[in-house]
This record gives C-alpha cells, sequence and structure tokens, in this order.
C-alpha cells in the first residue's frame, strides 16, 4: 500500500505584533492537527509568529527578542509533527523573511524568501534581505520544497526546489484579497506546477489587518497544474491534504470549498474587514449616520453581519433639506435589522452656526460653506456619541466620492474606519442588492430614487457629478489603469467629463490624506496602493 503523507493547512487569522498570542494560536492548531487530524505535517502562514504585514514593528529589536522567545515556546510545545513556519529572522546583521522546519523539538531547516515584493501594498525591502538558497526537506519520506508567497509568482525559486530534488512544493502566504485575486493566484500557481512537474501546496493567511483583508483560499494542485484541494473564503480553520507515492508523489482529491460570486467576495471581505478592526482594536461597537440613502444602507448591513445587531447604533440626523421618505426609510431599515437608533434633528444647531456667523457671513449668498456646516454638525454628533459609547464610528462613503473629493471634511468623513471606502458606486447599488436577496433589509425605494446629499433644496449628486457609471468607468480607468485624459478622450470619451473628473481626483489629494483608514478591494486602493503628492503640478502646465 501506498505511503500517504497527510499534511495540515493552518489558515489561521493572527493579530500582528501579539507574537505571544500567535504562538498560543499555532501550538493548540498543532495539538489540533496531530491528535485529531492524524496529520503529519502542519503548514502556517507567512510570517505567522508575528502575523502580516507587520511594518515598522520589525524595525524594532525587542520584536526580535519576543519572536526568538515565541519560537523557542512554539519549539518545546510541537513534538510529534513537522511544523513548518513563517517568522522574521536576523542572522548576521540582517534581517530575512524565513520559514523554519521544526521537528522534535529542534529547527532542523530554514528558508530564506528569495523575491521581496516592493510594489502595490508590498515594501519588503524596506525590511528584508532576500536569499538565494533552496529549502528541500523529507516529510515521511517525500521531499518537500519550502517557498514564499512571492517566490512562486517569479521563475526561479521553485525551479531550484526541484532541481534540489523536491516532489513538492509547498508555499507559505500573506497574499492580501482584491477581487478577481484567487483566479490569478491559481493561474500562477499552477504554471508554476506544469512547468516544473511538481505539485504545489499554496497556503494563505485569512483576516483583516487595517486596511487589508486576507481571504485565505488555501488551495493544491497536482504536478499538471489541476486544483485538487480549496479550502474556504474567508474562514479560519485547520484544512487537510495529503499525497501519496504513485510512485511519484501526488495530492489525493480532497474537499473542494465553492469559489464565491464576485458580490459574496466583496461582500464578505468587507464583512471580515469592519469585523476584525472593530474586534482586534478593541472597540464595544460602531455608531453610524443613517441617512436613508444606498452608501449608509450598505455600510449599515456590512456592521450588523459583522459584529452584531446589539452593538451597532445609528443616529438619524434630518435636517430642512431631508426628504419625508429618507426618514421613513432608515428607520425601517435599522428596524429590520433590529439596531437602536435616535433621531437627532440639527435644525436648531445649524440656526446656532448661522447665527454665529451672520456678521461674517454678510453679503455672501449661500454655497456649499453652509452644505458643509450641516454635515460638520452630523460630524460633531456621531463622535459625540462615539465618545460617550466607546463605539467606533464608521463612516459610509464610497470610493467614487473618494476619488472626486464629493465628502466633506470634518464632516461626514468624520469616523474611525471607512467600510465601503474601495468600493465604487456602482459597485454599492450590487452589493445592496446581493444582500437583499439573503433578507429585504434595505426598503426598495433607497435603490429607485436618485442619490443626494440633501444638504441644499432638491439637490442630487448628479449637479455636481456625471452620472456615476460614466464616472466610475473614468475613475477605474484614471485610478486603477493610469490611462491618460488623453488616451480616454482619444477612445471616444466627452473630453468636457474627462477633463473635469481627473481634475477633481488631482485637486482632492488633501482630503484623501485625512480620511480614516477602509477595507481594500480594488487592486488599486487610495491609501497603500496609490501614493499621491498633496503638493503637485502634475496636470496643471497647458500644453502650448
Amino acid at each position: 500500500m501506498a505511503q500517504r503523507l497527510r499534511i495540515a493547512l493552518g489558515q489561521l487569522n493572527l493579530l500582528v505584533g501579539d507574537v505571544a498570542g500567535n504562538v498560543e494560536k499555532l501550538i493548540a492548531s498543532t495539538v489540533k492537527a496531530r491528535d485529531e487530524l492524524k496529520a503529519h505535517a502542519i503548514v502556517f502562514p507567512e510570517l505567522a509568529l508575528t502575523s502580516y504585514p507587520p511594518e515598522d514593528l520589525l524595525l524594532r529589536p525587542d520584536l526580535s527578542e519576543r519572536v526568538e522567545s515565541g519560537l523557542t515556546e512554539l519549539t518545546k510545545n510541537t513534538i510529534g509533527i513537522d511544523v513548518i513556519v513563517g517568522y522574521p529572522m536576523r542572522r548576521q546583521g540582517k534581517l530575512y523573511n524565513a520559514a523554519s522546519v521544526i521537528r522534535d523539538g529542534k529547527i532542523v531547516k530554514t528558508y530564506f524568501k528569495h523575491c521581496l515584493p516592493n510594489y502595490g501594498v508590498f515594501d519588503e525591502q524596506r525590511y528584508f534581505a532576500a536569499g538565494s538558497e533552496p529549502c528541500v526537506i523529507p516529510l515521511r519520506g517525500m521531499p518537500v520544497g519550502i517557498t514564499i508567497c512571492e517566490d512562486v509568482w517569479k521563475e526561479g525559486p521553485v525551479e531550484k526546489s526541484v532541481q534540489a530534488g523536491a516532489k513538492a512544493v509547498i508555499n507559505l502566504n500573506a497574499s492580501p484579497y482584491h477581487m478577481n485575486k484567487l483566479r490569478q493566484r491559481f493561474d500562477i500557481v499552477a504554471q508554476r506546477a506544469r512547468e516544473n512537474h511538481v505539485p504545489i501546496v499554496y497556503l494563505n493567511l485569512v483576516g483583516g489587518q487595517d486596511e487589508l483583508v486576507f481571504d485565505g483560499e488555501s488551495f493544491t494542485v497536482d504536478a499538471q497544474g489541476d486544483i485538487v484541494q480549496r479550502a474556504p473564503a474567508f474562514e479560519e480553520g485547520l484544512f487537510p491534504v495529503e499525497f501519496t507515492d504513485t510512485p511519484e508523489p501526488a495530492p489525493i482529491a480532497g474537499t473542494m470549498a465553492s469559489v464565491l460570486s464576485e458580490e459574496a467576495s466583496v461582500y464578505s471581505a468587507l464583512v471580515l474587514g469592519v469585523r476584525d478592526y472593530v474586534e482586534k482594536n478593541g472597540f464595544r461597537g460602531v455608531v453610524l449616520g443613517l441617512s436613508g440613502g444606498i452608501d449608509s444602507a450598505l455600510t449599515l448591513c456590512i456592521a450588523v453581519d459583522a459584529i452584531g445587531p446589539e452593538r451597532v447604533e445609528v443616529l438619524l440626523m434630518p435636517s430642512r433639506y431631508t426628504a419625508p421618505m429618507s426618514l421613513e426609510d432608515a428607520s425601517k431599515q435599522a428596524e429590520a435589522l433590529n439596531v437602536k437608533y435616535r433621531i437627532i434633528p440639527i435644525d436648531p444647531v445649524f440656526e446656532a452656526f448661522l447665527t454665529a456667523l451672520k456678521d461674517a457671513f454678510k453679503g455672501t449668498k449661500p454655497d456649499t460653506t453652509e452644505e458643509n456646516i450641516q454635515a460638520r454638525i452630523r460630524g460633531v454628533l456621531l463622535m459625540a456619541l462615539s465618545n460617550k459609547t466607546g463605539k467606533m464610528v464608521l463612516t459610509t462613503g464610497n470610493k467614487s466620492e473618494m476619488a472626486v473629493g464629493y465628502a466633506t471634511l470634518y464632516g461626514d468623513m468624520a469616523g474611525g474606519f471607512a467600510a465601503i471606502k474601495d468600493v465604487p458606486k456602482t459597485l454599492v447599488y450590487r452589493l445592496a442588492e446581493y444582500r437583499n436577496r439573503t433578507a429585504p433589509v434595505i426598503p426598495r425605494r433607497v435603490f429607485e430614487r436618485a442619490p443626494s446629499a440633501e444638504l441644499a433644496p432638491d439637490q442630487k449628486d448628479t449637479d455636481a457629478l456625471p452620472p456615476y457609471p460614466a464616472l466610475d468607468a473614468i475613475l477605474e480607468r484614471y485610478v486603477e489603469r493610469d490611462e491618460s485624459p488623453e488616451d480616454m478622450v482619444k477612445s471616444g470619451l466627452d473630453p468636457e467629463i474627462v477633463n473635469k473628473v481627473v481634475a477633481m481626483v488631482d485637486r482632492n489629494e488633501y482630503k484623501r490624506r485625512q480620511a480614516p483608514p477602509g477595507v481594500r478591494i480594488t487592486p488599486r486602493a487610495f491609501g497603500r496602493d496609490r501614493r499621491y503628492p498633496i503638493t503637485s503640478g502634475y496636470g496643471k502646465s497647458k500644453k502650448k
């Protein structure tokens, strides 16, 4: 009978910087994998001891001391099963993104990551030195190569492992989510497997870390690049994969979790991102302003699904410009979701501001100044409730608004976390429809009415912006694809609209720099991905 190797994939949700807590979780998972799953080896994600990304914590000498202590604790308490674990390792004055194999109380092999990504959300060359040697270790007699994350995306590291005798490769990852990322991962891992005629186990981190969400979805491909096992998305757990020698090692078909639709995937990422931001930072809950519009409606659903209705509180803050249907629809949604809500009209406070500014505003006409005062009153009320209750303010602005500055500093931008900051307006509608298919908690009128900030008489978003489908198409090309206005116009887009939108994006960098962090779900999010100067002459000079 062929000898089987059982590997447990430790798809865990860890906390950056909490080395002792992470080690405790790794030990518990290892014991479970050994005693309940009967695994011969367990694999943990990239930099599991510190979790990912530790950023400038890596520059602190005391972090290295904690890692050494944690590694000793892990080594002492994991007997009878091989443990493959990622962590930052300091050697001869250099810091490496490392993975070690622990066997019977000893570290028997260590691998240093070869390819250090330095693009998008990654800054690994700021911290780490690159390795160059392969690492192959026999697991139950089967020679297995160890690689880390980016190593499988580039040619070289997998090839070196195979040349050193590996019959299978394990790839430790902390790969953050964005839309369609699973397909990209699978394509590249399958390509490496086919090129090198070797099965590859891809193990990923899961959980929210500030703006980033890690979706898990660990998987295994055979030597032909066919997927034979896939762990669920956005779920923590231990997932086994088995290999047999027939005579070449081959993974045995295992559990295949379903692939989520785009809406389900994005919504799950937003829920996990909000939940972990609240839980890992110790907030009692969240508070948000519910306007009767689609953005706050979706944000409320995400909050309730993330932490439960009993920890969510909403304010309805009508003004003289608020339509009765807005108040009705907001109340209905709060009641449908069993969320505590209160109504605080802002007109008395607004009148007090106008009275105080009467002399200063004498001889001027109402404009966006008065609109922004209303938004800032709401921000003050939300922050007051936050301070009093210990609940974090969850802002409700979307990516389309953030891109063009259609938001008020210290008003609707005031808060601790921005759930849908990276979600374009057109996708907001799709996600809200998706959530309503689970239970119709968002009133139908919220979808059907024209979007409005309701800060002036008969105001509509289209008074200041192009229709959202047109706006989002331009934003995707300019922000995510780096297309120039000239190229967009050449492709047939209206030059007036293109130039207006591009100018709004460029001049509102100062607002985005002051915005709260939010869940990243696109390949080019504001903040970690797209870092532009506030003070810049780019785009201002005229061609002669």
